[in-house]
């Protein structure tokens, strides 16, 4: 992963979550030495026109073959050549080039952001390996890749609203798909390689400690960056939902939901949807996860000498609500 008005019947109007603050870089963290530059994939695979072409762009480019564009998915290199030299020159996937050139002609902001989270990674994990920085479009078939030793971000996903073709997805989710939440998607997807988790019981506090740990990653891997882009709410969303923090609490602890093993009652709170009609019709879907990442917070507060490579290393979701001592109070 990512109700627009307000939340849980309040007729309170917010006009933002994130405080226009000047945020910097420690020096220490700033001085480390990770350099990102972007290298453009799709400028160079466009331009092919014959399946030899293509078998030497994909000889070159063995990361994106095999983890991006899924060789094994293809009984034999020459037929992937094939198939991709029709990508290649489909004049429809050109527009969207196109596009993707005219919304990423520049690059050093997200290089920046990418930059200065490595940076951060690298900070707290000394043995992280920066791994390459590839774009590509691929005709809307792939969003994102990052793996140990490649990060691949498909632009023609994150074109924005102004896009000829989009991604077959409900318009809740079509608004993530935009330039400013880039970076921040790819920091969540790094965030995977450090959070331990242990889904023995499955009940819903796990998940939401899960999430709520990604997001804690990702925030201190990009301290500069809103709240709202890191979890993909609208700036109006998130203020209801911080609002209303009380409030969701007590349906959790009413309802028994904490506990629930249920994964078709889970997924009300923590999966994919619109809103939350159990809370509100105008409570942001994924509400739980928000949930868990506040807790995460209060854990990490009250807890000052747990480091976050031990927060991302435990696995036991009650410790850390137990710990955190999180109660926030009806408004």
């Amino acid at each position: 992963m990512r109700g627009y008005l307000l939340l849980l019947f309040t007729i309170v109007l917010f006009f933002g979550c994130n405080k226009n603050e000047t945020c910097e870089i420690p020096e220490e963290i700033a001085e480390i030495p990770v350099d990102i530059k972007v290298d453009r994939l799709e400028q160079r695979f466009f331009k092919i026109k014959t399946v030899p072409e293509m078998q030497a762009f994909l000889q070159e480019e063995p990361l994106l073959r095999d983890k991006f564009l899924l060789r094994d998915r293809y009984p034999s290199e020459e037929l992937m050549a094939q198939s991709l030299l029709r990508l290649a020159t489909d004049t429809s996937i050109h527009k969207l080039v196109r596009e993707s050139d005219a919304t990423f002609k520049d690059m050093s902001g997200i290089e920046q952001d990418l930059e200065n989270a490595l940076k951060h990674v690298k900070h707290y994990y000394p043995t992280f390996h920066i791994p390459k920085v590839q774009t590509f479009v691929s005709g809307l078939s792939r969003d994102l890749l990052v793996s140990d030793s490649l990060i691949v971000m498909g632009l023609d996903f994150f074109i924005g609203e102004k896009a000829s073709f989009r991604p077959q997805a409900p318009q809740y989710i079509l608004e993530r798909y935009e330039k400013k939440n880039l970076a921040p998607s790819v920091m969540l997807l790094v965030s995977n390689k450090f959070n331990k988790t242990d889904f023995v019981n499955k009940e819903m506090l796990d998940e939401m400690i899960d999430y709520g740990k990604s997001y804690y990653f990702t925030k201190q891997m990009m301290p500069c960056t809103p709240d709202s882009l890191i979890i993909w709410y609208t700036g109006q969303e998130l203020a209801d939902v911080e609002y209303n923090e009380g409030k969701i609490w007590a349906h959790l602890i009413e309802k028994g939901l904490l506990y629930e093993n249920s994964q078709f009652i889970i997924r009300k709170y923590i999966g994919e949807r619109p809103n939350v009609p159990e809370i509100s019709a105008r409570c942001p879907g994924r509400v739980a996860t928000w949930v868990g990442w506040q807790i995460v917070r209060k854990y990490m507060e009250n807890n000052p000498e747990v480091t976050l490579q031990q927060l991302m290393e435990e696995k036991n979701a009650r410790k850390i609500l137990e710990l955190s001592k999180y109660k926030p109070q009806k408004k």
